[in-house]
Order: structure tokens, then C-alpha cells, then sequence
């Protein structure tokens, strides 16, 4: 059983699709029997990349300036109002996802299911798999209504295959007057430099947590980081605390990641950053308490002070 068609918002940053773009699309052709995407930008920019990944069309949304949400969300809705639309519209658990998300629910008075960790079709509806109670427990909802179905999908909750599919057909989405709601501009973009992999795609992920003691010693982190080739990250006390950026918070109201190997140092496991974490392939806990919770989801323990074990271990690497 599947759904006609399933439209997925796709997101690109310099010219690179982002990875849960490519999982949503994934998962879609399991679903639907055709796939497109929505793009806030130039279509052709994206066209080949989705198209390996099963999408059969890209619509374009002619953003200029705006915040994406507003014009995207419109564009959508328009779509579906004169009987051009999907079935249900996917996007992730990003700032531009729940924008556009939140904005097409109000448009189409169309409920939102967020996020959600899987997706399945039953009875010609959407059925979504969600994460409650701190990830603690998932519970099975599905749409009651009409479609379109809206759903906002976690990271990293579906691997992303390619599917040898031909570069993708482009069209242009009409977008309607809209507006006060386009009042708002972007004048200026930030973008953190980095001179490793990124969090969320890194295989190697090294975290520190608050049995660091202090914020200097965060340098172990990213030392040991680098010398495995992989990504820093921090539980959300540390981060709350102003040792590191939001942008390195692994965990529920963080990023979520699942890389070969996580390494986590100083971190006691509190369910709100083991949701970020717990689908690691390989787990490896530091820490001092051997009663921290963390040590239940660990494949390897330590049971040391991080002060003395991860010297040791960038002395080993050094060595090799």
C-alpha cells in the first residue's frame, strides 16, 4: 500500500544537498509511487542530486530575499488549492523545515505530525512514528483527515540510498500575493567555519559533557577529535553553560547523530542526550560514576577520570 505522490522540502547549503534532504527522499520512494521536491532557489542547482535520489521533479520557489518559509509555504498551498498538490509534504526538523511546515498547516488547516522518527502507509493514510517522554517511548500516530499529510522528520532517522535515478525535471511553483508576511528580509548570511567533518555527518564524534570540570578542557575534546578525524560535540549543560556553541549540542533539542563510532567524555547520559546519540553503531563511555546512565546504552566503558584516561589516548595516537 503507498500514496500517490509525496512532495519532500529540500534543503541545499553552497550548492551541497543536505543529508536528511537525501533521507527523506529515501524513505519517500518507499512510500509513494512518485517523488518530487520543493526548493526554495533554483531548481537546476539541485536537479541532478535529487534525481539520483529517486525524485522525478524539482519545483522551484523564486525566493529572492525572503524568508523561506513564507513564500515556500505559500507556493505549497497554492499547489494543492487549485488540485496540483501531493498526498503529504515531508520536510525536516530544521529552522527553514518546521517555517514552512507550520506556515502550509495554517494555510491548508492541515494538522502536523512532528518528530517523527519513522513513516509508514496504512489504509491509504500516513502513519507516523514519533518520539515522546525525552525518546523514552515511541508512540504510532496517523492522520485522521485528508491529505495533504504534513509531517517534520528527525535527522538521521532513515539512511539515505541513492536510487541511480536520472537528473530530475524542473519546474517553476507559482507563488501567490503574499502580502505583509513578506515584509521580513534576509540581509546577511553567518556561516561557521569548520575545518573537519560537519556533526551530524561526521563517522567519528567525540562529546564532552560537564564531568569536564571546566571549559578549557573542552581542548581535549577537539584534540581528540582531530586526531581521529572527526567531529566535536558537547551535551546541552555544557553548552547552556557557554563553553562551546549551540551548533556542536548533540541531543534532544540538539543535533542528532548516528556516526561508526561516539566517544562520549564526562557525559553522565541524561535521556534528553542519549536521544541525540543512541543509534551510534559503536558506543564508548569515559566517565568516573560507574552507576552514570550512559554506561547502559555503552558497547565499551571506561570507568576513569577523563583528566587522566584522554591524555593517555591522544599520547597513543600521537605515537602510532
Amino acid at each position: 500500500m503507498s500514496l500517490d505522490t509525496i512532495w519532500v522540502y529540500a534543503e541545499a547549503a553552497e550548492g551541497e544537498v543536505s543529508s536528511t534532504t537525501l533521507e527523506l527522499l529515501t524513505k519517500a520512494r518507499e512510500l509513494a509511487d512518485t517523488v518530487a521536491c520543493v526548493y526554495a532557489g533554483d531548481a537546476d542547482d539541485i536537479a541532478e542530486t535529487v534525481g539520483a535520489y529517486g525524485a522525478e521533479t524539482v519545483y522551484g520557489v523564486d525566493i529572492d530575499d525572503a524568508l523561506a518559509g513564507v513564500p515556500v509555504a505559500a507556493a505549497i498551498a497554492e499547489a494543492v488549492e487549485a488540485g496540483d498538490g501531493p498526498d503529504a509534504v515531508l520536510l525536516g526538523t530544521t529552522y527553514d523545515g518546521r517555517d514552512v511546515a507550520s506556515r502550509l498547516s495554517v494555510k491548508l488547516d492541515k494538522t502536523v505530525i512532528s518528530n517523527c522518527v519513522d513513516l509508514e502507509v496504512a489504509d491509504d493514510a500516513l502513519v507516523c512514528t514519533a518520539a515522546i517522554f525525552g525518546g523514552a517511548t515511541d508512540i504510532k500516530t496517523k492522520f485522521a483527515s485528508e491529505g495533504p499529510y504534513i509531517a517534520i522528520v528527525r535527522p538521521k532517522s532513515f539512511a539515505a540510498e541513492a536510487a541511480d535515478g536520472d537528473e530530475a525535471d524542473t519546474e517553476d511553483l507559482d507563488i501567490p500575493d503574499l502580502g505583509a508576511a513578506a515584509g521580513a528580509k534576509v540581509t546577511d548570511r553567518f556561516v561557521e567555519e569548520s575545518d573537519g567533518p560537519k556533526l551530524d555527518e561526521a563517522a567519528v564524534v567525540v562529546a564532552g559533557g560537564r564531568g569536564l570540570g571546566e571549559s578549557e578542557k573542552f581542548t581535549m575534546v577537539v584534540d581528540l577529535a582531530k586526531a581521529l578525524g572527526g567531529a566535536a560535540g558537547a551535551s546541552r549543560a555544557i553548552v547552556d553553560a557557554g563553553w562551546v556553541p549551540y551548533s556542536q549540542q548533540v541531543g534532544q533539542t540538539g543535533k542528532v547523530v548516528k556516526p561508526d563510532v561516539y566517544i562520549a567524555c564526562g557525559i553522565s547520559g541524561a535521556t534528553q542526550h542519549l536521544v541525540g546519540m543512541k543509534g551510534s553503531k559503536n558506543i564508548i563511555a569515559i566517565n568516573k560514576d560507574p552507576e552514570a546512565p550512559i554506561f547502559g546504552i555503552a558497547d565499551l566503558g571506561v570507568i576513569g577520570d577523563v583528566h587522566k584516561v584522554m591524555p593517555l589516548l591522544l599520547e597513543a595516537l600521537a605515537n602510532r
